[in-house]
């Protein structure tokens, strides 16, 4: 068996998931040359990546939307995201 070894490897991959006991969503990739401010992370990441399948998998249930300190996350439109789309709760 013959092994190659890489010279060259990607510096990061910035990605996105949920997983929960319901099941987990699609993984987003962070497109490299993003900058990943709110407004990114609002429209692309949730609205476009992981809010579908959260909806599909959730449909009537309860859920929360429980973010982490990154200052995507903690900025104020944001923090008013999910106010505004009616998710039931946001936590840091």
């Amino acid at each position: 068996m013959l092994i190659r070894e890489r010279e060259h490897f990607s510096r990061n991959v910035m990605v996105s998931v949920r997983v929960s006991r319901m099941g987990k969503t699609r993984v987003v990739f962070i497109d490299p040359s993003a900058k990943v401010n709110s407004s990114y992370y609002c429209n692309i990441v949730l609205e476009k990546g992981l809010l579908p399948d959260i909806r599909a998998t959730c449909r009537h249930y309860r859920w929360i939307l429980q973010q982490d300190g990154a200052p995507a996350h903690t900025a104020r439109t944001t923090m008013d995201y999910p106010k505004k789309k009616h998710i039931i709760e946001s936590h840091m």
